[in-house]
């Protein structure tokens, strides 16, 4: 009875269906609908934040030299846009250095952190059309140090090259899947776009280093930009779909190693030098013009040896050929090769071919 009661409060008489208990209260919610975006992230105005700040937040950083003449073209716009945001920012070409600071103006506190990528990306290259992009919502920077991450120079340079690609097809198609903006400057990368696309920028980058050529990635970013247009395959896996490259192990050359000497405390003896030798042979106490008078002798000698060496390799084509004896040249079992003729042997036959010529001529008469 008991629990035919509890079943019975848990009814609704009215839909006539059975209600969980957990349910039973709820009520519909009007922020709680599908129209409705929670991501979405709304910008942040004045009247959020009347009361200014309270303390004053910097950022410094400098820039090379050859920036300067740039800097000096585009700091108007740069000042035009910092203002709009209550940010103030200083160009030092002394110093060397370019600063950012809030106002009493500011209203965003994170504004500050945006102006210092800002200035970041100015120094390290990146032009003012594209730094500017920072300042909007959804939008943010990644400087990336891939300089550390090889050791070898020569090696750096050829990764750092093959994420270029050539004439700089491997980055445009980076920039195209990842939805953002990349800067290859010396020892380091910077990257502008939304978190996703660096997120994934970053990952290509440092397998680039590790020598995973960007192709692979790329690949498999686009397998899966297609199946994001998919909702069949919303909430399943994409492993079949992605493709499984393995690792191969070129062969490399082997380094031949020495055979180790035996150890000796002794060090080697020195080389003779030239003077040494010349006393070990006795030039040393010859006069001058018998030197050269030998020098010119040995080195007569010489060219004589080379000229002969050569007359004798042109006489090689004047030489005949060496004939070579065949089977089919070979004369009966025993293989006579002289031009003596049997004359026994040759009466023989001229005797039996006049034999058969006369029968012949008998029968056809």
């Amino acid at each position: 009875m008991e629990a035919e009661s509890a079943s019975s409060s848990h009814e609704d008489p009215s839909a006539g269906a059975v209600v969980s208990k957990k349910m039973k209260y709820r009520k519909d919610k009007p922020w709680d609908n599908d129209t409705i975006d929670h991501w979405k992230i709304d910008q942040f105005k004045p009247e959020d934040n009347p009361h200014p700040l309270t303390e004053e937040s910097s950022f410094a950083t400098l820039f090379p030299k050859y920036r300067e003449k740039y800097l000096q073209q585009v700091w108007p716009h740069v000042e035009r846009s910092l203002k709009e945001h209550g940010i103030g920012c200083r160009l030092d070409l002394i110093e060397g250095s370019m600063t950012v600071f809030t106002t009493r103006k500011t209203f965003d506190p994170y504004i500050i952190i945006k102006s210092r990528d800002i200035i970041k990306l100015l120094a390290r290259s990146v032009p003012y059309e594209q730094a500017v992009r920072v300042l909007e919502d959804g939008m943010a920077c990644d400087i990336i140090k891939i300089r550390s991450l090889v050791r070898n120079k020569e090696r750096f340079v050829r990764r750092r090259q093959r994420l270029v690609g050539p004439n700089g097809a491997t980055l445009k198609a980076l920039e195209l899947l990842t939805q953002c903006y990349i800067m290859v400057q010396g020892g380091t990368v910077s990257a502008l776009g939304p978190y996703t696309g660096l997120k994934q920028l970053r990952r290509v980058i440092e397998d680039t280093m590790k020598n995973i050529h960007p192709i692979y990635n790329i690949k498999t970013m686009m397998i899966k930009r297609e199946l994001m247009k998919d909702p069949t395959l919303k909430h399943e896996s994409w492993d079949r779909f992605l493709p499984k490259f393995k690792k191969t192990n070129v062969q490399r050359k082997k380094v031949v190693s020495k055979p180790k000497t035996p150890y000796t405390p002794f060090p080697p003896p020195q080389p003779e030098s030239k003077v040494d030798k010349e006393l070990a042979s006795g030039e040393y106490f010859i006069k001058e013009r018998e030197r050269q008078a030998r020098k010119k002798e040995l080195k007569r000698a010489q060219q004589e040896e080379v000229s002969e060496q050569r007359r004798r390799e042109r006489a090689k084509e004047f030489e005949p050929p060496v004939e070579v004896v065949t089977a089919a040249s070979e004369v009966g079992p025993s293989k006579k090769t002289d031009n003596s003729v049997d004359i026994d042997e040759l009466k023989k036959k001229v005797a039996k071919a006049t034999k058969l010529k006369s029968k012949k001529k008998t029968m056809s008469e």
